[in-house]
């Protein structure tokens, strides 16, 4: 006999369909009742990846983590050293700084870590396109193991093997419907620490209690994975959700100060609090000074050295912060209100290289069209890009490779390194591509719409029924929710440079307090009666709790608001077996 979804809030059910879930093992996935098959060895590569590394262990020769500047870098980067401490072996980390080094492998640091005796070099978020730096590498003696998480180019480096689930052969995308293959770079370390960890199970390689499990783990992946905006679906959200649950235990002292310094407490860790707060702060140290304070910060053994390294992100922080907010004014002055070109492309000399990211993805929703920031400084030059739904970056500049020194990255964001009098022609090409892929209409940037309800639907029994669909973040986006026709009784401008617009808005008969972020130059002409696309959240103000509503848009009264559309009764869903 088949059971009913009588446990599922209707609104739960339309936002299920809007995601594509209306098959019951999807649906018993997202919600935890269903676990499939999870066999690490069957992502490609690591077979090969394990056997290297435990040879390597058990003749003691050094390992080197070679990782990325950011948060997902530096979370893999632990994790494996972590991992490989556990099993006793000689093994380092090793991060590139951003300004000296750039992303990725490079022959200088492969040369230095040759003259310390390294043996293995793992890439974790980073490699999957250094073909030449690869060869150098080999030449030298070393074996080069990578794992990475991004695009894959024409050529793969002649690595001794390379994880990454993205190529085309890799069986383990197979597991999911429409091949899910998105891990971030932390992802697929956890794999291969995973496949580690359960081959010492079966043929141990050290005498040694390894006094690890694969849940001890989980902590980095949620930062990592949620940092790096990779979608929330399939396995990653299953992971992330674990991981919350590992991160809200503080175990590891050096997130337990950094969520003390971002005013998260304990046991409220969420992705939105990742996102937000935690993640930022761990890219503030690869931005602005070395990545490797986000690395110690992690690694760190007690509170005492947890305190000051949270301290320092803090700082690095608010800096950040700072100087972006600076560099996005200069480029707005520079665009205009209605920049030409279908792809944005703007450089500058002094431009901190480690905020170009954060600018061009201003830049980007500012505007709706891809955008590249460039750091103008010597004759090459580093950029990073960030571009919308419909136009993929990496691939695009797979298109224009014979320009670039060297480039990487995915559909949504890419960094590249470029010959400074080359940008012109680099702009001439994206810009022909972009015309082809986006043609000449009219970028509207889109909210969709999961559910359209009136404010008396809204209480804290139907926010209990969406924080079930908690962790949400990339793909899998918190409830978009419409309310249409509201009266605005209050509003003003509120944030340090009234940014922000704060309401009070009826339907009537029920009253509720919103805010709406960067939304604050509406209130020289706001309507009176509005139609709002909203999240519905709990504000904690001086110990007082209360709904109030967090606005994405607001459009004058009858506007029309389109939802998507509504699933088909629920005798005909899908439905689980009892």
């Amino acid at each position: 006999m088949r059971a009913r979804f009588d446990w599922l809030h209707p609104s739960i059910i339309q936002i299920l369909y809007n995601r594509g879930l209306t098959d019951a093992d999807d649906i018993a996935e997202y919600f935890g009742q269903r676990v499939r098959p999870d066999d690490p060895f069957r992502m490609k590569g690591i077979t090969e990846a394990v056997t290297r590394i435990r040879h390597a262990i058990r003749h003691r020769q050094a390992i080197a983590i070679y990782g990325d500047f950011d948060a997902d870098g530096v979370t893999s980067t632990a994790l494996l050293v972590q991992t490989l401490q556990a099993f006793g072996a000689d093994v380092m980390p090793y991060i590139p700084h951003r300004v000296d080094e750039g992303y990725g492998l490079n022959n200088e640091a492969l040369k230095w870590l040759h003259h310390q005796g390294i043996k293995v070099v793992i890439t974790v978020d980073c490699g999957i396109r250094a073909v030449t730096e690869v060869e150098y590498g080999n030449r030298l003696g070393l074996d080069i193991i990578i794992t990475d998480h991004h695009s894959i180019g024409p050529e793969l480096p002649a690595a001794h093997t390379v994880v990454n689930p993205r190529q085309h052969d890799c069986q383990y995308k197979n597991l999911y419907p429409n091949h899910f293959d998105a891990f971030a770079g932390v992802g697929v370390a956890f794999k291969l620490a995973q496949a580690l960890l359960r081959a010492e199970q079966k043929s141990p390689v050290t005498a040694q209690p390894l006094n690890l499990q694969e849940h001890d783990l989980l902590d980095l992946v949620a930062i990592g994975t949620v940092a790096d905006m990779m979608p929330l679906r399939h396995e990653n959200r299953v992971l992330v959700q674990r991981g919350l649950e590992q991160l809200n235990t503080g175990n590891r002292p050096g997130v337990r100060a950094l969520a003390h310094k971002a005013g998260v407490q304990l046991g409220q860790i969420d992705a939105t609090a990742i996102g937000f707060r935690l993640g930022p702060r761990l890219n503030a140290a690869g931005r602005l000074r070395s990545a490797a304070l986000a690395y110690d910060l992690l690694m760190v053994a007690t509170a005492a050295e947890a305190e000051d390294l949270a301290d320092e992100l803090n700082y690095l922080n608010r800096e950040r912060q700072r100087l972006t907010h600076e560099a996005v004014q200069w480029a707005e002055a520079e665009l205009g209100e209605n920049p030409s070109g279908r792809v944005i492309l703007l450089g500058r000399e002094r431009l901190i290289p480690g905020i170009v990211g954060l600018v061009a993805s201003r830049l980007k929703e500012t505007y709706y069209r891809p955008a590249l920031v460039v750091e103008l400084g010597g004759e090459e030059v580093r950029g990073s890009a960030r571009s919308i739904p419909e136009f993929h970056i990496t691939q695009a500049l797979d298109q224009c490779r014979d320009l670039l020194v060297r480039y990487g990255g995915h559909a949504a964001a890419a960094g590249f390194t470029i010959r400074r009098e080359l940008l012109p022609e680099l702009r001439r090409r994206l810009n022909t591509i972009a015309a082809e892929q986006i043609g000449d209409t009219k970028r509207v940037h889109k909210i969709p719409i999961d559910v359209v309800l009136h404010l008396q639907d809204l209480d804290y029994a139907l926010l209990g029924k969406l924080r079930q669909l908690e962790p949400t973040g990339a793909e899998n986006q918190p409830p978009m929710l419409a309310v249409s026709d509201l009266i605005v009784r209050e509003f003003r401008r509120v944030g340090a440079d009234s940014s922000h617009l704060k309401l009070r808005v009826s339907d009537g008969s029920v009253t509720f307090d919103a805010i709406a972020f960067g939304m604050g130059d509406l209130a020289v002409q706001l309507p009176m009666r509005i139609d709002i696309a909203c999240h519905l959240e709990e504000n904690t103000w001086q110990g007082r709790r209360s709904l109030q509503l967090l606005v994405h848009d607001i459009q004058p009264a009858g506007k029309g608001i389109r939802p998507q559309a509504a699933p088909a009764h629920t005798d005909t869903l899908p439905l689980f077996h009892s």
